[in-house]
């Protein structure tokens, strides 16, 4: 992680992570930790090793509770022990997700269920849950991963699009209704960001090369052009933006 730029309010901040032991969230709880914040997160794997790399390289160890956030009690008690080690959340991140392709034929009512349950339905209670805590500090910020293939209508991943255009939606509303209270909800729908899993899943030259050529600018994206976006989202230096889609897609799709 290559920090590019520092975030001064970030730091002591109490950030909660979805999915922040790996891929992408990895790299968020890596930038949060580069900016002196007190990071905690929930995964479903074991990711002992990855704390202690960062525990080694920031001299502050995250706090890793594992779980699956489709288990919403579960997920809401882990955002209330992240809060007592580390005081209210003001910063909710909500990353993980399952990007599984599948065709319309072969989706069943089970699957479509799964699939809503952790591309949405946890989206919406960590984000009742961290309100709560936003509340009693007075502020806060959540940014809730959104997508560019719901904007742009990819297909062979229905269940996945469809849950990001809620993502979407949920975030302008609940910028909405909690905009009274100092709280800030914004969605961030990335590109294709090259993650180990993405180059071993989907990532053939060919693939790569016809979406590079949708792009604008002529790079892949990489995690740290999703980091930065997220640390000027957390901050204070956004204080005035909630209920938008940030897109860093270097430049596929056209919003506005």
């Amino acid at each position: 992680m290559t920090q590019t730029a520092t975030f001064h309010d970030l730091e002591g901040a109490s950030v909660f992570i979805t999915g922040g032991g790996s891929g992408i969230g990895a790299s968020l709880t890596d930038g949060f930790l580069g900016q002196g914040a007190k990071v905690a997160f929930i995964g479903r794997s074991d990711a002992s090793e990855f704390v202690a790399q960062m525990d080694a390289k920031h001299g502050q160890a995250p706090l890793f509770l594992q779980g699956d956030i489709t288990d919403t009690e579960h997920l809401q008690k882990t955002m209330r022990q992240a809060a007592a080690a580390h005081g209210p959340i003001t910063v909710q991140v909500n990353n993980a997700a399952n990007d599984d392709r599948h065709v319309l034929d072969e989706v069943t009512e089970e699957y479509w269920d799964r699939m809503q349950s952790i591309n949405l339905k946890s989206y919406f209670f960590a984000c009742q849950e961290a309100a709560r805590h936003m509340r009693a500090a007075g502020h806060g910020s959540i940014i809730n991963f959104s997508s560019i293939s719901y904007i742009m209508g990819g297909a062979g991943y229905t269940a996945y699009t469809a849950a990001n255009g809620g993502i979407t939606a949920m975030s302008r509303s609940l910028a909405r209704e909690l905009g009274p209270e100092k709280i800030r909800v914004n969605a961030l729908a990335p590109g294709w960001v090259l993650t180990p899993k993405q180059l071993d899943k989907w990532a053939t030259p060919e693939a790569l090369a016809g979406h590079l050529d949708k792009q604008c600018l002529k790079e892949h994206l990489d995690p740290q052009d999703i980091v930065d976006a997220v640390l000027f989202m957390a901050s204070k230096t956004s204080r005035m933006m909630t209920g938008q889609c940030m897109v860093i897609d270097g430049g596929t799709v056209v919003t506005g």
